[in-house]
């Protein structure tokens, strides 16, 4: 088989403790870039004279960035030799972060923000990378470990952009990001082991293959829908959190929804707990009790309070449970789609990501309607729906093979 040539190639001692610690903070620095704006809008677009009703793209920029990245630039992770790819794409981040804290102008930073967000989709070229280092009774596990850096990274990046944007400027978070990203970039050039593909497909035989895996590969398309539920619930929550802690009911300052966020930070600890769940052949019902509990994160938050300091404390409460819950189903999903062709890992996994990121654009959106129009119960009653909707498909899938494969 394609994956055992793979295994063999690399050195046995390549997934030691510490290349593990290293792969899990490769996954979470290129990540945290794509966050870094969000917080700030206001302060950024003030600075480089935009209107203001072209803020939102300091947000969306990044993000439709990594949506390219993911669908052009991952599956060469199949092609090209993965250890010189993910340099090359680590090197052009760190560029890209020193810009984007120099740049004066509107335009090119608009520019540099759709780069950053192509550039940082190294990260999902290192997460399956893993998976041909990690012996395969041990896969879940390591999976785990690197995902929970990668969480890390989303979840940290918004209160620690804002935490120093209020400490020095908002320049100072890209401009140490670009330190950050040339560290790491030695880091992986010393102790990355080279992975080589299988030969194969040309690049444009890679790109024309991307529809026929995800329509004729039942696990991969049901588990990105799975998770896009739950990335939706994710989005709806950190979209309209913020505009309500900031309201008239609590009145949080920027810095104390920065503390509420590093408190939801907690969640982070589930991918290392989630990933033996699926070595032990449980991800099907490890799923369903992810679903349940981001549903009942909503339903926390929606509980009668009469004190604003108790309200606090079930918004902090609801972000560690869904948190927790989302970092798992993540785990899950993607140890399921690794079970699949060796050859095609890359592939997969950039589908993977792109369909239930569109799930949480989409869901971002939504969630600022419903805040608009019904308050936090709106939001909440979204927040709900999107897990429940999740499992109910989950609940269609009747194939024993594809039941045996997921869990």
């Amino acid at each position: 088989m394609a994956s055992n040539r793979e295994l063999q190639s690399l050195d046995p001692g390549s997934f030691s403790t510490g290349v593990q610690w290293l792969l899990g903070t490769a996954s979470g620095l290129p990540i945290a870039n794509l966050y870094y704006a969000q917080p700030l809008t206001g302060l950024i677009s003030a600075s480089l004279g935009m209107p203001p009703g072209s803020s939102g793209l300091l947000v969306t920029l990044p993000l439709i960035g990594y949506g390219i990245g993911l669908l052009l630039v991952v599956p060469l992770g199949d092609l090209v030799e993965n250890r010189k790819l993910v340099l090359l794409l680590v090197g052009l981040e760190a560029l890209c972060m020193l810009s984007a804290g120099l740049t004066t102008r509107p335009v090119p930073f608009l520019g540099v923000a759709l780069l950053i967000g192509a550039t940082a989709c190294a990260v999902q070229i290192l997460v399956p990378y893993v998976t041909y280092l990690a012996p395969e009774a041990e896969r879940g596990q390591a999976v785990g470990k690197v995902v929970s850096g990668l969480m890390l990274g989303i979840m940290l990046a918004r209160p620690v952009s804002s935490l120093v944007a209020d400490q020095w400027s908002w320049r100072a978070i890209f401009r140490i990001s670009a330190v950050l990203m040339a560290l790491l970039f030695v880091a992986l050039q010393v102790a990355l082991p080279p992975r080589r593909p299988t030969p194969g497909l040309t690049y444009g035989a890679l790109l024309r293959s991307l529809g026929r895996i995800f329509i004729t590969t039942n696990i991969l398309r049901r588990r990105a829908f799975y998770h896009a539920s739950m990335f939706g619930a994710f989005s709806v929550f950190w979209t309209a959190a913020p505009l309500w802690l900031t309201g008239p009911r609590l009145g949080l300052s920027q810095r104390g929804v920065a503390w509420v966020a590093l408190a939801g930070v907690a969640g982070a600890v589930a991918p290392p707990i989630a990933g033996r769940v699926p070595d032990k052949g449980l991800s099907r019902p490890g799923t369903v009790l992810a679903m349940l509990l981001a549903a009942g994160a909503f339903l926390l938050s929606d509980l009668p309070f009469g004190s604003s300091r108790l309200a606090l404390g079930l918004v902090v409460a609801c972000a560690i449970l869904l948190d927790f819950a989302v970092s798992a189903n993540l785990v899950f999903g993607q140890r399921a789609i690794y079970s699949l062709g060796a050859e095609e890992r890359s592939r997969l996994n950039g589908l993977y990501l792109a369909t239930f990121f569109a799930g949480g654009a989409i869901s971002s959106a939504l969630s600022g309607w419903a805040y608009s129009r019904f308050g936090w119960m709106g939001v909440s009653a979204l927040g709900i729906a999107l897990p429940m909707l999740g499992l109910v498909y989950l609940v269609t899938e009747r194939s024993p093979k594809a039941v045996a494969v997921v869990g």
